[in-house]
Parts: structure tokens; sequence; C-alpha cells
């Protein structure tokens, strides 16, 4: 070949590639030489060998291999958006070693690195790993179009001068050649985007994210039950205000002055009602969005399963907490009580607490549940003495032996360590969950064991009671979510969906849905009457731990093994802002009873209180302004003195209850 040929082939192939400096480089070296009437052999061998070195399987191994050290090792702040490289310089990496027929080579690369990206993309990488041969790469449709499509990411301008700061100073030469080829950069000013925003971060042809987004788009009922307790509350609380306004006016006489003042007063009642039930509405509709004008959701919604009967003594006591609710806001926060289990020896699991707290129970590594009633416990709780906003500690009660008498009931049955359990709204049932795979009902009444249910093939996690009782939803090691009732020994549905452990689950308020956080580091909703996915919340980079459901339906929080604790919009399965605290994993989240707080319990011994209403009006004016959510502070921090916290509950009045074991 002429080495005038050489020169235009090298700066043909630089000029294709976007090597600007090297194309600079060579010019200048070619003015100095400018005398000369050939180019130096030695330029035109580097040259050369610099574009031929794209050939080289090693080169994509050892470039993406460094490219991957390089991300995982840059700050945090940029490193969620330097992540969205890989994968794309992956897939391309592989195909292209297949295409130029380093099969065997395509296939030690795809094994060694295919784990990194098997969460977020392990229905692709399965189609992928089908392509052996170059002319099967040809062949393939879903391979083809994507070798001839781009890929358009959302980054950052200083997250992106650092990735072309790094490519400059190393050369990995194939890693170069697929970024320029395949990968669009859209490049935005300030801040990385939010961790949320990965959904619309990285747009890949046939990706698991476009179907996140496909399904996404489902119309759902989130809101809440007609003629729910709450509702018949308020009719009972204005029934009686009416009935004592009646009887007032009674005793002033059957004057036309009376008359016309009954007469003002029942209209004024009827106006403050109605006000009052479009706010209920209000809270609980959906806001749609702009591309979403022609989907109508309604705010109350039926039941789709046959919901039990509430017996009315049960009702009233129900209806008495109701009206001696406190009402919680950031300016009147709950009183506290902790339930501290000692001398467990490192055995105790899990731990949950019945709705009024009189019942706690605790499942072991040694098979066992026990649970203990607070009104027979030696230390009981002295309501006088509950914490108030002001106190910096709350109030403990601790759950042992006294004088060597066993202070709880102990029910045995199981055959593996027990990993969850649950009681009933109204405490006189009791479930858990074990290693053995089976699922148990217990009586707290008779203090035995009344059914044993069986359906999945490994341990289960999670087991949670529906609001209204009777049905339950568990979680497996199996990927699976199973729906059941009290009266049936199978399941009703299995929803199956998730590509790893489902670790956790959390019923909507209106029971037509339930939640999932899996090990595959997603939230899913599913419909209970279908056991179909109708959103995918994606954001976390650990396994989700922790689920929560907002009391007016329209809002769901989940926490996860690194602390992090997210509140999604369950209409559009976006993130509505990050809260940012714990250093350990957020193991339970409860929303106070009308929505105003979130209380969140982890591993790094404390209890966290974050201001719901606040976080979403500030995280909607945020976003309005920057186009990303604010990660907010907790509005208070309660330590305890070495007890990671296990569980929370509200009660019906607003009380919060803890529960966690003292670690040594």
């Amino acid at each position: 070949m002429e080495e005038e040929d050489i020169e235009k082939a090298v700066f043909a192939y630089l000029k294709k590639k976007g090597f600007k400096q090297t194309e600079l480089a060579l010019q200048e070296e070619q003015s100095k030489s400018s005398s000369n009437t050939q180019t130096d052999p030695d330029v035109a061998r580097r040259i050369l060998s610099f574009s031929e070195s794209e050939n080289i399987p090693a080169r994509y191994m050892e470039g993406y291999n460094r490219l991957r050290s390089w991300t995982y090792n840059s700050l945090d702040l940029y490193k969620h958006e330097l992540l969205r490289v890989l994968y794309p310089v992956f897939i391309h990496s592989f195909l292209d070693l297949v295409a130029k027929g380093h099969v065997q080579e395509a296939r030690t690369f795809f094994n060694r690195f295919r784990e990194d990206h098997e969460v977020m993309h392990g229905r692709d990488l399965l189609k992928f790993e089908g392509i052996l041969t170059p002319s099967q790469l040809d062949e393939m449709q879903f391979a083809h179009t994507y070798r001839q499509s781009k890929v358009n990411i959302k980054i950052c301008e200083y997250s992106k001068e650092l990735l072309m700061q790094y490519l400059q100073k190393t050369e990995p030469i194939a890693m170069l050649g697929v970024i320029n080829e395949h990968i669009n950069f859209s490049v935005s000013p300030g801040q990385p985007c939010s961790i949320s925003d990965d959904a619309d971060a990285v747009t890949l042809t046939g990706g698991s994210l476009d179907a996140a987004k496909q399904i996404n788009q489902k119309e759902i009922r989130w809101g809440l039950l007609e003629d729910s307790l709450e509702e018949r509350a308020e009719k009972a609380s204005s029934l009686l205000s009416d009935l004592e306004k009646a009887e007032g006016e009674s005793k002033k006489g059957d004057s036309e002055e009376s008359k016309k003042r009954k007469g003002d007063g029942g209209k004024q009642g009827n106006t403050s009602k109605k006000l009052k039930k479009e706010k209920v509405v209000g809270a609980s509709g959906k806001t749609v969005r702009p591309e979403a004008h022609s989907v109508s959701m309604a705010s109350r919604v039926k039941a789709e399963l046959a919901l039990p009967v509430i017996p009315p003594e049960v009702e009233h006591a129900v209806l008495e907490d109701l009206r001696n609710r406190v009402q919680l806001s950031s300016l009147a926060l709950p009183s506290v009580s902790f339930y501290t289990f000692i001398n467990t020896h490192n055995g105790l699991n899990c731990t949950s607490i019945s709705h009024d707290g009189s019942l706690v129970a605790g499942g072991f590594s040694d098979s066992s549940l026990k649970v203990w009633d607070m009104s027979k416990v030696g230390q009981q709780l002295d309501t006088s003495n509950t914490q108030t906003e002001n106190d910096s500690n709350p109030i403990e009660s601790v759950l042992g032996s006294e004088n060597g008498k066993r202070s709880y009931t102990l029910f045995q049955g199981h055959a593996g360590p027990v990993y969850s359990a649950s009681f009933s709204p109204l405490g006189d049932y009791i479930l858990s969950s074990s290693a053995d795979s089976t699922i148990r009902l217990w009586s707290t009444k008779l203090n035995a064991n009344l059914v044993c249910y069986k359906g999945h093939n490994y341990p289960v996690w999670d087991v949670q009671f529906s609001p209204v009782g009777h049905y339950f939803a568990s979680s497996s090691h199996d990927r699976t979510a199973r729906i059941w009732s009290m009266d049936r020994i199978s399941p009703l549905r299995i929803m199956a969906g998730h590509l790893s452990d489902v670790d956790c689950v959390q019923w909507h308020e209106n029971c037509n849905y339930i939640a999932t956080g899996s090990s595959d580091k997603t939230v899913r909703l599913w419909d209970v009457q279908s056991g179909e996915c109708v959103r995918i919340f994606i954001g976390h980079r650990s396994m989700v731990l922790s689920l929560a459901m907002s009391p007016d339906g329209r809002y769901m929080a989940s926490g996860d093994e690194d602390g992090m604790i997210m509140m999604w919009d369950l209409s559009s399965g976006r993130c509505v802002t990050p809260l940012m605290g714990h250093t350990s994993c957020v193991w339970s989240l409860t929303f106070s009873c009308e929505g105003s707080l979130l209380a969140s319990g982890s591993a790094d011994c404390s209890v966290k209180l974050w201001d719901v209403t606040t976080s979403v009006r500030s995280s909607k004016t945020d976003e309005s302004k920057t186009g990303g959510a604010n990660r907010l502070r907790s509005l208070k921090t309660l330590p305890t003195k070495s007890t990671p916290v296990y569980s929370l509950q509200f009660s019906r009045r607003n009380l919060l209850f803890a529960a966690g074991v003292l670690s040594k």
C-alpha cells in the first residue's frame, strides 16, 4: 500500500471514530516534517497499530474491566450517572467481538461481566446470550436493531467531563470506538439528575426500562374504599354534633328566631360536611399528567375481594379509637412506646406489634413464635408518662422472663427459623412464615395453631394481613408473592415477575393491590384480582427491605439496605422525593393514621420521623423549578441506646409502637 493511501486511511479512520486529538497530533507531525517527501515510517506504523488494535479481543476485556473499575470507584455524587454507560458499552463490546468472529472470547467476556447487569437487564441478557455466531447476529432482529441504533444517556455536564478525561488519559481504544459509535449523551447543566430519574435516563431498544414505562401507563384504582370505618366515624361525629345542637335549641323554645338559627346552622353544617368530603376526594384524587389527560381514576373504589363482616362490638371499639385519635403534624409529634427484647442470644429474627399495642410477637431461629401480652408483663407501660414531642428518648418496656417464670405464650410448629409475623387487624389471629416454606395461622385466643399453608417452594421472607383481615399476602425466596385467604389452604393468586428474592410485601389501603419489594432493587405493584403487574418502581441501588402505604392510598414509601427511603406516586410510578438520613438497613416503615408523618426504623439503632406533607409539597415545587426531586432530611431522630429497630406500628389513636432487640 502506498504511503499516501496509508495516510488517507488513517485520517479517515480517525475522523470516523472522532479521535480529534490524535488527528491534530498527526497533522502537527506532518507539518513538522513537511520538508520531507515521506512520512516517518515509525509514525505510520504506530498509527496502523493504533487502528488495528480494536481487532484484538483482549483489548475489549482489558478496556471494559478498567472502565468498570474506574466507574465503581468514582465519587458517589456522580457514580450513579456514570454507571449508566457500562451496560451499553458491555453489550456492544460483546456484539463487536461476535461480529468479528471472536466467538469464544465473546462468550468469556459476556459470562465474566453479565452479573453486573443481571438485575436491571436480565431479560435482555437472556436474548443476547443465545448469539453464538456472526450469522446469528445478522439474523436476530433484536440484536441487529440494537447494533444499528444509538443509546441515549442522560448525564450532567461534569459527569461527562469526568468520563472524557478518563478516556483521554487512558486511551482504551476499543471502548472509545464503542462509545463514539453507539452512545449519544444528553448533557444537562448543573448537578447530577435525581436517582429517581434513572428510569428515564437510559433508553434502550427493547430494553426492560421501556417495558417498565409501558406497564406504568396502565390504569389503576388507587383510591379508598367506600363506606370505610373512617367515614362512619366522621358521619357518627357529625350526627352527634347535630343532635347536640338540636337539644340545645329545643331548650330555648320553638321561636321563629330559634327556627331560623337552626335552619342556618343546618345549612352551615351541610356546607362544611360537603367541603370536607370534597377535600378528602381531592387529596386522594389523581393529579393527571399532561401526557395522560385521557386516563381517569376513581377516587373511591369498591373492593374486588369479598370483605369480611366486622362484629358490631369490634366496630364500636374501632370507632371509639378513631374519635379519640390525636392529630399529628410537624409541630405535634407522636408519643412513642419502645419494646426491647433482651437475652435473645442472636436468635430473634422478626417482631410484630398488634394495632393497639397490647400484643407483641417475636419470631426466633429455633423455629418458635413467642407472643407477649403487655397487660401481663411485669413492667407495664405507664400512660401518664408517655413521650411527648419534647422528649429525647421513647418510653421503653423490656420483654423477658420475670423471676424465672415465662411471661409469654409459646407457639411451636415450624420446622425452620421464623422470619416474619403479622397480627390480624383485631389481634385475634397471628400469621408466621418460616424457612420451612410454610405459613402458619395461630389463634391468640385459643393459643393454638389452626392452619398450615403450603405453596412456596423456598423460605418465606414476609407475610402480611390485609387491612380488613381474612386475606393475607406472602413473599418468598422463590421470586414470587402469593395471595391467600384464611379459609383456603392453597393460594388464590401467584405474582411472578421479580428477578430475585421477594423480600417484603405490603397491602394497599383499598385491598385491590399489593406492593412487593425485591432483591432485584425494584418495587412492583400487583392487581390482586388479575395477578397482573401494574407498576414497576425503579430507583433503589440495593435490595428493598420495607414498604408502607399512605392512608389516602396515593403514595408508597420503600426502604432499602443502604438506608435510602423513597416516596413514590402510585399514579405515575415516579419517585416524589428520596428521604436520606439512615446509615444502615431500613427494616420498617409506617405512616401515621392521617398520613402527615412517616416513621422509619433502621439497623442504625434509630427511629426517624419525616414530615410527609411538607416533603411532597416541596418536592413538587422543586420539580417544577429544577426538573428533579429534592432529597430531604428527617424531621426528628429518636436514637436508642443499642437497639436496632425491627418493627414500627401506629395505633388507631396515633401512638407509635416500636420493637427491637438489645445488641451487645
